[in-house]
């Protein structure tokens, strides 16, 4: 199993020094890898953020963060495809040069419209954006003279150098079923963020059905939860939103699987969704997306930006050692 950071670059803690020093940070102690989101737009989440609207561009960041660390993979979790994929593909194939193949692309349909029609592009089906995205970076890191025409995209003769020195994977962001399916057909992972345990349980096991149908290999699964980690129980529960959580699982957390009750309604309700605790109760919880099958954890630490270094140095020091048997 790997494990990831999810970075400050958005919101009131966001600022190089943080994003860039707990990347080194969190290099020294060994993590896997290291996450970005993506907005236009941004409007924070009530739930889960403070009202500050900051946010550092998505691959700016990465750019940034590969410029300071050797060898961490560098992810996005996720892209939204509100840039031209040549675009996307010229900026990434410049990354790979500059700091080697470590970028893992996370493409995702996005929740907001807004940040759509503010570029024109409000008419757009999101999720065939995506699609097109993954066929025109596969064919542009890998070929020359493309030619490319779909509902959403057409040009010829179109030539990306210098090309990626090694594989940059593509994997699709999100928690529907249909998220998982997409995965399976044209993606190399599946990440989704917030998320319950027995929702991830029950999409492996679609997956693995359609890939044993298909051929195909299952897909990288990796999840994005949330995580608020202290010396002690209570102080890594202090100041937690648990009843806006329960709010956003019942208002908007329509795909996940629900609890006997039908619905969420208390924390044990949002198991997976939200890690939270001491050192050894982080442990516990981790545990159990290995026993379903995860293969990337990303610790989302927005909870606890305030915290940044501190929880960096909790996790790297006492929770990825136990669960490497280091």
């Amino acid at each position: 199993m790997k494990f990831g950071l999810l970075m400050p670059h958005f919101g009131e803690e966001a600022g190089p020094t943080k994003l860039l020093r707990g990347a080194e940070l969190a290099e020294t102690y060994g993590f896997d890898s290291l996450w970005v989101r993506d907005h236009l737009v941004f409007e924070p989440h009530g739930e889960l953020e403070k009202p500050n609207a900051a946010f550092y561009e998505a691959l700016t960041s990465l750019t940034a963060i590969g410029a300071v660390t050797d060898r961490i993979q560098l992810g996005t979790g996720s892209l939204i495809p509100f840039r031209h994929p040549l675009h996307t593909a010229l900026t990434v194939a410049t990354m790979t040069q500059m700091f080697g193949p470590r970028v893992i692309l996370g493409f995702g349909a996005g929740t907001f419209d807004h940040e759509f029609e503010a570029i024109g592009m409000g008419h757009a089906d999101r999720v065939e954006l995506v699609r097109s995205n993954a066929a025109i970076l596969k064919r542009v890191f890998s070929e020359r003279d493309v030619d490319y025409e779909d509902e959403n995209y057409r040009f010829s003769g179109v030539n990306v150098d210098p090309k990626p020195p090694g594989p940059v994977p593509f994997y699709y962001c999100g928690g529907t079923p249909r998220s998982a399916r997409l995965a399976v057909e044209f993606c190399d992972g599946w990440m989704p963020g917030r998320i319950t345990l027995k929702t991830i349980g029950e999409r492996i096991a679609a997956m693995s059905a359609l890939v044993e149908s298909s051929g195909r290999s299952l897909p990288v699964v990796g999840v994005i939860p949330p995580t608020s980690i202290a010396g002690d129980h209570d102080r890594a529960l202090d100041d937690l939103n648990i009843g806006g959580l329960l709010k956003w699982a019942n208002e908007r957390g329509k795909w996940w699987v629900k609890p006997p009750s039908g619905r969420f309604e208390t924390a044990e309700d949002l198991e997976g969704s939200l890690i939270a605790g001491s050192p050894d109760e982080v442990i516990a919880e981790v545990r159990k997306f290995q026993a379903v099958g995860v293969d990337h954890l990303v610790f989302d630490l927005r909870l606890r930006f305030d915290r940044w270094f501190e929880s960096i140095e909790l996790l790297g020091a006492h929770v990825l050692p136990e669960l490497r048997g280091v």
